[in-house]
């Protein structure tokens, strides 16, 4: 556990890893610049992997600013009424639940706003950068969907694309280890709804106890 999001939340971390001697050959993160910085000085020969799903969630990202976009800018009351609320439609990678008239309500989204097409469609195409045979045809992925991005002028996309291709070695190194922050996330899901339930905490040693007592279900502490 460390306090904040900058290196020195790391510090204690990297103390206890000296210590114990411990020998970190893989490493997965987001793109946050402050815990890539910690990781390359203190461990420069391991491998890491910037998770595919924060990479991800900053295409997703992009779409909904595209969809806020534009929807303030149309002045067609029937398409900002189509595009109302849409969000979620946009978004979602459970198609399996979409009944017909969602299905239709999507494809008028799509076929009559061209940014919307363009942003939806880019989001769907993101996985196939980690489904490559080879490192190298998932570089050339990467590229290209960049390249695409750039291509549609929508602000949210091009900086994407440019914090992807200035990311690449990292999001890459996901063919040297295919490993991603899940079970950490599943973790970090876990402490909001615990944060949630009681409203926070005042004493802070008292939630570092829950923290730790997270992992083991017959020892976890319950709050």
């Amino acid at each position: 556990m460390g306090d904040g999001k900058g290196k020195e939340a790391l510090a204690g971390f990297w103390k206890r890893v000296r210590r114990n001697k411990v020998k970190i050959e893989i490493v997965t993160s987001d793109l946050s610049a402050a815990f890539i910085a910690s990781v390359m000085e203190n461990v420069p020969d391991a491998i890491h992997v910037y998770d595919k799903f924060h990479v991800s969630w900053l295409v997703t990202d992009a779409v909904d600013k595209v969809r806020r976009s534009v929807y303030a800018q149309e002045t067609d009351l029937e398409k900002r009424k189509i595009i109302k609320g849409a969000r979620w439609l946009l978004l979602t990678k459970d198609k399996d639940v979409f009944d017909d008239e969602k299905k239709r309500r999507l494809d008028n989204i799509l076929t009559t706003n061209t940014p919307l097409f363009h942003a939806y469609y880019l989001k769907e195409d993101l996985d196939q950068i980690w489904s490559r045979e080879s490192k190298e045809e998932g570089e050339k992925q990467l590229a290209y969907w960049c390249e695409r991005a750039r291509e549609t002028k929508l602000q949210p996309f091009v900086k994407v694309a440019n914090t992807l291709m200035a990311s690449r070695t990292g999001i890459l190194a996901w063919y040297d280890a295919p490993l991603t922050n899940a079970i950490l996330e599943g973790i970090n899901n876990k402490i909001k709804v615990m944060k949630r339930r009681t409203y926070g905490y005042r004493d802070d040693e008292y939630f570092n106890l829950l923290l730790l007592g997270l992992h083991d279900k017959t020892n976890a502490i319950r709050g």
